[in-house]
């Protein structure tokens, strides 16, 4: 499963409570749809730093990094290298 996929299948299975195929683009802001709030960040920071042995620190902690699929993997995959 590629990164994106994965982020998606988290989304999927803990804030929209489905493990099925959900409409959801790589780069739509969570926030907007009202998937993300602030408790589910911490929750979704939680899930990447033990799932991908990253840290994020709390000036990391912005939208430009975890508003969508597309800036989460892209956050990962930044913190990796």
């Amino acid at each position: 499963m590629d990164l994106r996929a994965e982020v998606r299948h988290f989304i999927a299975e803990n804030f929209l409570l489905t493990s099925g195929p959900i409409d959801l683009a790589d780069a739509e802001s969570l926030t907007s749809r009202g998937i993300l709030d602030s408790t589910g960040a911490l929750e979704l920071v939680a899930h990447l730093e033990a799932r991908y042995g990253i840290a994020v620190t709390d000036e990391e902690l912005h939208p430009d990094n975890l508003d969508s699929v597309e800036r989460i993997a892209a956050f990962i995959e930044r913190k990796r290298a």
